[in-house]
C-alpha cells in the first residue's frame, strides 16, 4: 500500500516537473530612429563608396544625409528627424503601423524620445542604388538599445529617397524585425536551475531526480528513481525540449512500468504551471494541473491539483524538493550549458 502511494505520488510529481513556456524575443522600441554611431559611420562610408564609386555626388549626398540624421537623433530632435522625410513621406514600423506625413512622424519620435531618452542605435548600410536620376534605395541593418546596458534588438530596413533640389529626403522608410532565431538551448536557459541532483524524502519513500543537459545542448534530460525502505520500486526517464512551432517548452516522461506522460508549461510569478496528461500501462488516462514554485536556488515546491485518474478525482498533494549537495570531487556543469564530456 505504501509503495503504491509513493509510486502514485511520484508519478504525478514526475508529470509535474515540466518546464515553462518561455517568453523569448525582445521588446521592440516604438520606432528604430535614424542614428548612425561613430563606429558605424566608417562602415557606412565604405559601403557607399563601393556602391557609388562612379558617382562622387551621390556618395556625398548619402554621407550628408547620414550626418544630418546623426545630428538630429543625438539631439533628441523629433522635428529635425521628421524634416528628413518628404512632406507626405511615410514610416512603417516592424509591426506594420504606418505613419504618414511629417506631423505624424514627428509625433512618433516625440513619443519615442519621451519613453527612451537614452536610446542608441548602431547601423550598417548594406546596399545603396539609384533608379534613374531622382530615386535612391538604401538598405541596411540596425541594432537598437533602449538604454545603456539593454539587450539590442536587430532590425532590417529599406529607405526610398526622392531627389528634391540638392537634397534626397525619405519618401518611404520601412523596417522589419530581424532578431536571430534563438537556439533550443537558449529557450531552455530559464530552466537551467533544475540541472543537478534533487531528492524528496517523505514517510512514504524517497524520490531522487537528476537533470542534465544532453550532449548536443538541445534538451534537458531527467532520470527518476522511486524507492521505499531503500528498495527501488520504479524508475522513469524524461526529455525536456523547445517546440518552435507552438512556441512552448514540452516534456515527455517514460516510466519503467510502460506508462508515459506529456506536459506543456506556462510561466507564472515565482515558477511554472503545467497541464499534464498521462497514459497508464493498463490504458487508463490521467491528468493534473501542477504548480512548480521556486523557494530558493536549492528548494522548490510541487503542488498537484485537479487530479483525475481513470475518470475519478484524486486528492491534491504537495512535495518539497531539495537539491542534493555535490559529491566530493564532482564538478557541476556551467549553468545553461551542456555538461562537458
Amino acid at each position: 500500500m505504501a509503495a503504491n502511494g509513493v509510486a502514485n505520488g511520484a508519478a504525478v510529481w514526475r508529470n509535474g516537473v515540466r518546464l515553462m513556456r518561455c517568453c523569448a524575443g525582445l521588446v521592440s522600441a516604438l520606432v528604430c530612429g535614424l542614428l548612425f554611431t561613430e563606429t558605424t559611420r566608417a562602415q557606412t562610408q565604405t559601403v557607399v563608396a563601393q556602391a557609388a564609386a562612379a558617382s562622387p555626388e551621390f556618395e556625398a549626398m548619402i554621407r550628408r544625409e547620414v550626418e544630418a540624421t546623426l545630428k538630429a537623433f543625438n539631439a533628441n530632435d523629433p522635428a529635425g528627424l521628421a524634416g528628413l522625410f518628404m512632406e507626405k513621406g511615410e514610416l512603417v514600423d516592424e509591426n506594420g503601423n504606418v505613419y504618414t506625413g511629417r506631423a505624424e512622424i514627428e509625433a512618433l519620435f516625440k513619443q519615442f524620445f519621451s519613453k527612451f531618452p537614452k536610446a542608441a542605435l548602431g547601423m550598417e548600410v548594406t546596399a545603396v542604388r539609384t533608379i534613374g536620376d531622382s530615386l535612391a534605395i538604401e538598405e541596411g541593418v540596425r541594432q537598437i538599445t533602449a538604454e545603456e546596458g539593454a539587450v539590442a534588438a536587430q532590425l532590417r530596413y529599406v529607405a526610398v529617397r526622392d531627389k528634391v533640389g540638392d537634397k534626397w529626403p525619405i519618401a518611404s522608410y520601412r523596417e522589419f524585425a530581424d532578431d536571430p532565431v534563438p537556439s533550443a538551448q537558449e529557450m531552455l536557459l530559464p530552466l537551467s536551475m533544475l540541472v543537478g541532483d534533487w531528492v524528496d524524502e517523505s514517510p512514504e519513500g524517497t524520490t531522487s531526480v537528476t537533470w542534465r543537459w544532453s550532449d548536443d545542448g538541445n534538451y534537458i534530460l531527467g532520470d527518476y528513481t522511486m524507492s521505499v525502505g531503500g528498495e527501488p520500486v520504479s524508475a522513469s526517464t524524461q526529455r525536456i525540449g523547445w517546440d518552435p512551432v507552438e512556441g512552448t517548452i514540452r516534456s515527455w516522461t517514460f516510466d519503467s512500468d510502460g506508462g508515459f506522460s506529456h506536459g506543456e508549461w506556462t510561466p507564472v510569478e515565482g515558477g511554472w504551471v503545467a497541464k499534464t496528461e498521462a497514459t497508464m500501462p493498463d490504458g487508463t488516462t490521467a491528468s493534473a494541473t501542477v504548480l512548480l514554485a521556486i523557494k530558493d536556488a536549492d528548494h522548490f515546491v510541487v503542488r498537484s491539483t485537479d487530479r483525475i485518474v481513470a475518470g475519478a478525482e484524486e486528492p491534491d498533494f504537495e512535495l518539497v524538493i531539495a537539491r542534493k549537495p555535490p559529491q566530493p570531487g564532482s564538478k557541476a556543469a556551467p549553468v545553461g550549458q551542456p555538461a562537458a564530456k
